[in-house]
């Protein structure tokens, strides 16, 4: 397995186990090959239908939707190990 073909994985995976949260704007984000384990490590973001904050304000282009990241674990024979949130940071 490369990293584009875990990174398709990865979507490929999310996309269909958050099939009934009516998930949006799915894209690959980073991926990591990790030795020990020999897996990759591979983060999506996406957006939910209540990261939609104000109707009014979005269509002005004022207020974005929020958006969610999973860091999607993969086995280098394209088996999915895990599937945990992305901790971002907090911002100062």
């Amino acid at each position: 397995m490369n990293a584009k073909q875990a990174a398709e994985t990865a979507k490929r995976y999310i996309a269909d186990l958050m099939s009934d949260e009516g998930i949006t704007d799915l894209g690959f984000e980073e991926v990591e090959f990790e030795d020990a384990g020999s897996r990759w490590k591979v983060t999506v973001g996406f957006s939910r239908p209540w990261d939609h904050k104000n109707a009014i304000l979005t269509a002005l282009g004022e207020n974005r939707p929020g958006r969610s990241y999973k860091v999607i674990r993969i086995s280098d024979n394209g088996e999915v190990e895990s599937v945990v949130d992305r901790v971002l940071p907090a911002s100062h």
